[in-house]
């Protein structure tokens, strides 16, 4: 009972936060929220007993990505803008369309699409992994392993270093 309170505590959170990230006006209060959302993430991580996925969600995207564009923000030296601007009723018509097109494009798929079911146990009857069968789908490139999207995260935030030099250097 107290794991379902908690996970609709941090759910709340990470939505609430999440939706203030993207609506807000400031860049560094659309920052802080992001923080936020990243840390709530990790909490459900820690919460379903996958303490080191949370460590590295903490260690990773909240500190580095985060600290990153925050580095970028303060690099280039942008202050947030006092002026408001207004956002005609067609464009909103617009971000709603494109929003609920998403919404079923998502939903679409997710009901169609059966997911494969993988398991990292050698034997589903278990209920532990070795280290060595966790090493071993982490670097393969096989089927189920996961070294291309490892290998994309590492490109993404080489190109958001790539990205704060060059805006740098413009100045």
């Amino acid at each position: 009972m107290a794991t379902t309170i908690l996970f609709f505590i941090l759910a709340a959170i990470i939505l609430g936060c999440a939706i203030a990230a993207v609506t807000t006006k400031r860049i560094m209060r659309s920052a802080t929220y992001l923080l936020f959302v990243l840390f709530g993430t990790a909490g459900l991580y820690f919460l379903m007993g996958y303490t080191f996925l949370g460590s590295v969600q903490v260690m990773v995207y909240a500190g580095g990505v985060v600290v990153l564009y925050i580095f970028a923000l303060m690099l280039t030296g942008q202050q947030d803008n006092k002026e408001t601007h207004k956002i005609g009723l067609a464009k909103k018509a617009a971000a709603l369309i494109a929003s609920l097109a998403g919404a079923a494009l998502f939903l679409f798929i997710i009901i169609s699409h059966r997911f494969a079911n993988t398991t990292l146990l050698e034997n589903p009857s278990e209920q532990t992994t070795s280290i060595q069968t966790l090493g071993q789908q982490l670097l393969s490139t096989g089927q189920n392993g996961y070294m291309l999207p490892f290998e994309a995260v590492s490109v993404l935030l080489l190109a958001c270093i790539v990205g704060a030099l060059i805006i740098a250097r413009k100045r």
